[in-house]
């Protein structure tokens, strides 16, 4: 029986994860769950789950669910919450699906306990990549991806090692505007945005993915994640979605992983890795006739992975410039205060008014961070509507 910890509980990704454990009540339990702010989905987790321990972000929503829990339930609050709650000496798998910024820390604390992280948080890689790594070999910890394209290569990978590997293709399905004109792009609304054709995910990922930017917080994820170069990371849209990445190596071989598009299996096979178990959610049908379509991506129109090759050949704090000033530009946009088009913008201002230094300690990536997201909120609030 291994105890469990769902960070970002509430999420798509932290419900996905309560359904594969719950398939197997003899293996996994749930020690703990935590949420940002949403309380009520939690209250009914618990109900269900039963869990020993509970993290709210927000303390004062902590603070207001502490009547209604078990008594035998104990509650976290805060940043510091998630740390101590992904550190708990009684738990063996922490799965990381705490959105943005905010999952860097408790990453790096169930890292220090020596856990196996569950990873679907690719902003600890993208921002601590370089101290992740350090921290999870000195404590001999363990990561195991679960995004999609990252839970995909890592599968490919077991078909060579590192030295054979030729590239990494990660694959996008391309997004709502793939085949958007261009010259109507800062038209897009939120609405039309929130509008992914493939995947069911929250607000932030979604715009993500809708600008594209996702693929470059990906290809940062990759390098440190694979400790492989830049220029051995591609990417390529696959609109059906079937083909969750590949990877060449040197002799001309591509091996890639495929299936529906289900996030239970990345969840199900980072929780009883190196095993596989039964699931027949993600099957897909080779009875039925279709194609699967590839195509280069266009950095003209969705400038994201270019700007996170910039970051990447600066180096040290750049990547995580890169994701403040994304985090902060989503988060506008989504409050109708820019237009779309204006994410590439304010990211690449951001990145070339901020500094780089090295990435040393945890304290040297919240400066960066914190520094990133005032220059950001500076240019964003110079843009007129």
């Amino acid at each position: 029986m291994k105890n469990i910890v769902v960070l970002g509980s509430s999420g798509s990704i932290g419900k996905n994860a309560l359904w594969v454990i719950s398939r197997f009540p003899e293996e996994f339990n749930v020690f703990g769950l935590s949420v940002h702010r949403d309380t009520r989905t939690l209250l009914s987790q618990i109900k269900e789950y039963r869990p020993r321990a509970v993290c709210v972000s927000y303390k004062d929503r902590a603070e207001a669910l502490g009547s209604p829990l078990p008594e035998d339930t104990e509650l976290f609050a805060g940043p510091n919450g998630l740390e101590d709650l992904a550190s708990h000496p009684d738990v063996d798998i922490v799965l990381n699906a705490v959105s943005g910024f905010a999952g860097l820390r408790p990453t790096l604390a169930a890292a220090r306990a020596g856990k196996r992280v569950a990873l679907a948080n690719k902003e600890s890689m993208v921002a601590g990549g370089e101290l992740v790594n350090k921290t999870v070999a000195e404590y001999g910890a363990e990561i195991i991806p679960v995004d999609s394209e990252h839970s995909a290569i890592f599968q490919c990978l077991k078909a060579g090692n590192n030295k054979e590997v030729r590239r990494l293709i990660l694959t996008s399905s391309g997004g709502p505007f793939r085949e958007f004109p261009k010259e109507k792009m800062s038209e897009i609304t939120v609405e039309q945005a929130l509008n992914h054709p493939t995947w069911k995910m929250g607000k932030k990922i979604t715009i993500d993915s809708a600008t594209m930017m996702n693929k470059g917080l990906e290809v940062i994820e990759a390098v440190f994640l694979f400790s492989l170069p830049p220029e051995k990371v591609d990417v390529v849209i696959h609109p059906q979605s079937f083909v969750h990445s590949m990877v060449e190596f040197i002799d001309g071989s591509i091996i890639a992983q495929l299936s529906k598009p289900d996030m239970c299996l990345p969840v199900q096979y980072a929780l009883f890795y190196p095993q596989r178990r039964e699931m027949n959610r993600a099957d897909l049908d080779f009875t039925d006739r279709f194609s699967l379509e590839f195509e280069p991506p266009d950095n003209v129109k969705f400038p994201g992975v270019e700007l996170a090759r910039e970051a990447l050949k600066r180096g040290g704090t750049a990547p995580v410039v890169f994701n403040a000033s994304n985090e902060a530009a989503v988060d506008a946009f989504l409050n109708r205060k820019i237009k779309f088009t204006d994410i590439f913008h304010i990211v690449e201002k951001t990145m070339n008014k901020s500094g780089s230094i090295d990435v040393d300690s945890i304290e040297s990536i919240m400066e960066a961070d914190k520094n990133g997201r005032k220059i950001a909120e500076e240019i964003i609030n110079g843009i007129r509507p």
